[in-house]
């Protein structure tokens, strides 16, 4: 591909879309695109806004990653989002050029699960307005490791960026059994009404999502509608993790917040002064995240709210 990425991407806002709305990928995205959510037999729903977003990061931190000098340290400074955010990358000569793409869509990856960790913990891109309702929605997840995967196929194609990325969401929507149509979505949607989400309540409210998908390492399992006639077996996604010598692709690089007020800094890492944190913390901020799930909601009366153990939800819709 020809990659000259400039610019770094954002995520963008979806609703219901179909396989015939698409439109060709555009780096930074586009109007033309056609983005929106799109019900999967063996995908459950993915958000194409995050599958492209993803794509756009693992190309934009590949390239990045072409411009470190070997047995150097590369510091990339990246937007504010719930803290200052650093990526340090060690840059190893024995690396492959694969194992380069790994490891952009390692960072990728796990950026986009901060961007959950962070709305989460009171992080919003629009002033006063909460987009905590809508962490870890279930197809966040999956839609952004699709994305990253894409991202990581497109890299080593013949073809244009853009044009791989077009090609390739494409074949990915056929092999996954993409619904034809918009109403196709809805009625999943509505299959799962008051089970994963509920229109009882309005945005923005994190109380509309009755389930949240927080197994997100090492792989993630999709979320399928249950007792749907298409129903298949999930198409689960690895994150990448590994170099092709077996070395931990987190040994190569830190990714760096020094966290706002908002976060229970001093509660969850009491022997830290500096206020950061790296993705190696994630897990625990992610247990957090489970128990005020689990705890704190229902201190206030509030129902129990669902999230994934692994194949279960695919199954039982739980």
């Amino acid at each position: 591909s020809d990659l000259k990425m400039v610019g770094v991407p954002l995520l963008k806002f979806t609703q219901i879309t179909s396989t015939e709305m698409l439109g060709h990928h555009v780096y930074l995205g586009d109007q033309s695109e056609g983005n929106g959510i799109i019900y999967t037999t063996r995908g459950g729903f993915i958000d194409l806004g995050h599958v492209r977003d993803q794509a756009d990061w693992t190309a934009f931190l590949f390239v990045q990653l072409q411009n470190v000098v070997p047995d150097s340290i590369y510091n990339l400074r990246l937007p504010f989002e719930g803290g200052v955010k650093m990526l340090t990358i060690k840059a190893d000569p024995e690396l492959s050029q694969d194992d380069y793409i790994k490891l952009a869509g390692s960072m990728a990856y796990d950026l986009s699960v901060w961007h959950e960790i962070a709305t989460w913990f009171g992080a919003s891109s629009v002033p006063l307005v909460p987009e905590r309702y809508s962490s870890f929605s279930i197809e966040d997840a999956y839609s952004n490791l699709l994305g990253v995967h894409i991202g990581m196929e497109a890299i080593v194609s013949d073809l244009p960026y853009e044009a791989a990325v077009s090609e390739l969401l494409q074949k990915e929507l056929v092999e996954m059994g993409a619904v034809s149509s918009t109403e196709a979505t809805r009625e999943a949607m509505e299959s799962v009404h008051e089970i994963w989400w509920s229109r009882a309540r309005k945005l923005p409210t994190r109380k509309v999502l009755l389930a949240r998908e927080l197994d997100v390492y090492e792989q993630v399992v999709p979320w399928l509608v249950p007792g749907r006639e298409e129903f298949q077996l999930p198409h689960i996604l690895e994150v990448p993790s590994l170099s092709n010598k077996g070395q931990n692709l987190h040994d190569y690089y830190a990714f760096t917040v020094r966290v706002n007020r908002k976060f229970p800094f001093r509660r969850m890492f009491p022997d830290r002064e500096d206020r950061k944190i790296t993705q190696r913390d994630f897990g625990l901020l992610m247990q957090r995240i489970k128990w005020e799930l689990a705890n704190k909601d229902r201190s206030k009366g509030e129902e129990k709210i669902k999230y994934s153990p692994a194949v279960d939800h695919v199954i039982s819709g739980e």
